[in-house]
């Protein structure tokens, strides 16, 4: 099994969110993780909120910081912000990194329709790049 690891700023939002679609998506064939650069210590309500609209239960899921030992393991690194992409540790040696810039909702400020908005669009566009990286991973595969 491909092992992914999600890295973000505090594992509570995106990381989690993306861990949770290609959890559900990739079974059988992608074992994925998430870690923060520092761990917020909790997952946010509104991402497993989001989440469940979606049918994908994120809420046993937890907030941790980033393992040095455990990159070593993994197949995929992807970053999910600027902080996680620049506090990186250099990848291991034959460890794919990538990088999917994606705005952090709950640094935002509005009403809840807003906020809840914003975590609904960073979940759709997780949803949108899992999508295409499992499409490219079968395509890779099948060549």
């Amino acid at each position: 099994m491909l092992k992914i690891m999600f890295l973000c700023t505090g594992n509570s939002c995106r990381s989690q969110m993306a861990e949770g679609i290609m959890r559900e998506w990739g079974k059988g064939i992608i074992e994925p993780f998430s870690a923060g650069v520092t761990s917020a210590g909790f997952v946010h309500p509104k991402a497993i909120e989001v989440m469940r609209e979606s049918g994908i239960d994120i809420s046993k899921q937890n907030s941790k910081p980033m393992d040095i030992n455990l990159l070593y393991l993994m197949d995929v690194i992807i970053t999910l912000c600027g902080d996680a992409e620049e506090t990186c540790p250099v990848t291991p040696p034959g460890i794919k990194l990538l990088h999917w810039p994606i705005a952090d909702p709950s640094r935002l400020t509005g009403t809840e329709e807003e906020i809840m908005d914003a975590f609904r669009k960073t979940r759709n566009e997780l949803k949108k790049r899992v999508f295409l990286f499992i499409q490219e991973l079968h395509y890779a595969n099948r060549t």
